[in-house]
Order: C-alpha cells, then structure tokens, then sequence
C-alpha cells in the first residue's frame, strides 16, 4: 500500500511513545513484519522526563506521565537511526518530533534529515508551550503554522502533525497543518487524566494521559470528522487499536495506516498479530 509516497507492506505500526526506537522490542517481535514504528520522541537535548512513579493502571487502560525522557538529537542520530538502518529492510521508521520552542522542532527535523532510513515524521503538537503558560502548541493555530512551515523548510520528507483529542475544533487544525506543509495527521494522542493513591497523586508528576481502550471511540470520531473536512488527507489512527475489528474500524473511518500502542504494552507481540491477519485478509480476498 502506497502511503507518503512510501510503500508500507501493512497498516500496522507501533505508536510512538510505546517501543522506544525498536531495539527494546527485538527478540521480542519481528519488527520488520510490521508496516513500521514511529520512533519514541526525540527532543533537540536530552531528557530525563517526570520523576517517578510514571505510569499507573487505570480501569481499562493506562495513565501516564512518562515527560518525553529520550536520549536527545545526537544520540538518536549516532545510535539509534544507524540500529534501525540495520536491522530493518520492509518496516518503515517514522520519527516522533517534539519541541519545548517553535523553532526547536524544525532544528531536531535538521539534525536528522541526512538519515536514509526515515520515512516522515511526527511533529507531536501536544507539547507544553511554556511561554503561553503551558498551552499546547497545537491548541493555537498560528503556533501550528509557524511550526509546520518551520519543519518543512528543513525537509523534504513527508510531515504528520500529531493532534490532540481536547482540540475544539480538531478538523479546523488538521487544515492549518496541511496548509502550512503537512502531508497529515496522526489523531489521537492522550486524553488528560488524573488518578490518586492514598488521598495523593499517583503519578509522580500528578496529572497525566489517559491511554488504552477508552481512546478508540475518541479516535474514531477523531479521524471521521478530519477524513469528512479532508478527503485526501493521509490520517494515521491512534488511540485504542485492540483486534482486527478495532483495525477496520478505523479504516471506516476513513484512516490510512493504524498505530498500535497501549496494548502493546501489555501484549508486546499483539501488532505482529494484527500484521499477519491484514495479510490474510488480504489473501482471503485474492
């Protein structure tokens, strides 16, 4: 299937956040007999992320609150693109972009862009901008625009802007996006959440995204409203995928490819699965 002007054997992909940048699932599943993973962000410096505990169980699904801790730009040029190069000959890699500034987005996309083996990116706007007193980026379209059109000035490689599900108006921004250099979007990323213990946060940081399978009917409105405002528009669904008919699902709603996070987690060979029964399906229909 021909999706950002890439081949994907399948729509099977590994949400970003979820399988690190691959190597921490090897020997666990066959990575390259999934359409791809989308890589666990990547920031301009290092982070460590929010002090523990960072994860919690929640009826149904998960909490989280893991900060984007990732090695940094230089590593992930140095170590962890070269690993995937290696190891991989048919999934493709999408990499998961995050900025603490506007302009700190386009410079990681600049630092990486010499890498053969990425096939797009995910420029996640559900990042904290810290000098509108923790508004998200993607919560303002002129923080949208700057950001989008920044990221494609410095690539040629095809752009997904990943959206938050608390958007208002979530198919008004998917169109500042495209306008402003975006191939598409991935919808949904976490809903905010908060669990206590003991009359106390749990999480070691308070507040976090709620994940898992409350996520799938909010996806799927998601992706049908943003498919019904953009009918060419490439939508990776997030947010819930469980079982084949969670995977076409979203297909009905109108998404191109599928990511698969939260129950990866608790089932690390799930995707591997659902890879293997789109293959049959399609050879059902042959």
């Amino acid at each position: 299937m021909q999706v950002l002007g890439t081949e994907f054997q399948n729509p099977i992909l590994l949400a970003a956040g979820t399988a690190g940048f691959g190597r921490e699932l090897d020997g666990v599943l066959d990575l390259d007999r999934l359409g791809g993973l989308v890589t666990k962000a990547v920031s301009r410096e290092p982070r460590h992320g929010n002090p523990p505990p960072s994860a919690g169980e929640v009826h149904a699904g998960m909490l989280n609150s893991v900060g984007l801790a990732n090695p940094g730009l230089d590593v992930v040029r140095a170590r962890e693109l070269p690993w995937l190069a290696n190891r991989l000959e048919r999934a493709r890699v999408i990499v998961n972009v995050v900025g603490f500034s506007e302009a700190e987005y386009a410079e990681v996309i600049a630092g990486l862009d010499e890498s053969p083996i990425i096939a797009a990116y995910e420029v996640n706007l559900s990042c904290p901008n810290t000098s509108a007193g923790g508004l998200e980026f993607g919560a303002d379209a002129g923080s949208v625009h700057r950001i989008v059109s920044g990221c494609r000035a410095r690539t040629r490689k095809p752009i997904l802007a990943k959206l938050s599900p608390t958007l208002p108006d979530i198919p008004a921004m998917a169109v500042v996006a495209l306008e402003s250099g975006a191939q598409g979007v991935s919808l949904v990323n976490t809903m905010p959440g908060l669990i206590y213990e003991d009359s106390a946060p749990r999480l070691g940081n308070g507040n976090g995204g709620v994940s898992g399978p409350p996520l799938l009917p909010v996806g799927l409105l998601a992706t049908a409203r943003v498919r019904e405002r953009l009918p060419h528009a490439v939508i990776v669904g997030v947010g819930g995928i469980r079982t084949m008919e969670h995977v076409r699902q979203y297909f009905c709603a109108g998404a191109n490819l599928v990511a698969i996070g939260t129950a990866a987690l608790a089932d690390p060979r799930l995707p591997e699965r659902l890879a293997e029964g789109w293959a049959q399906g399609a050879r059902d229909k042959r």
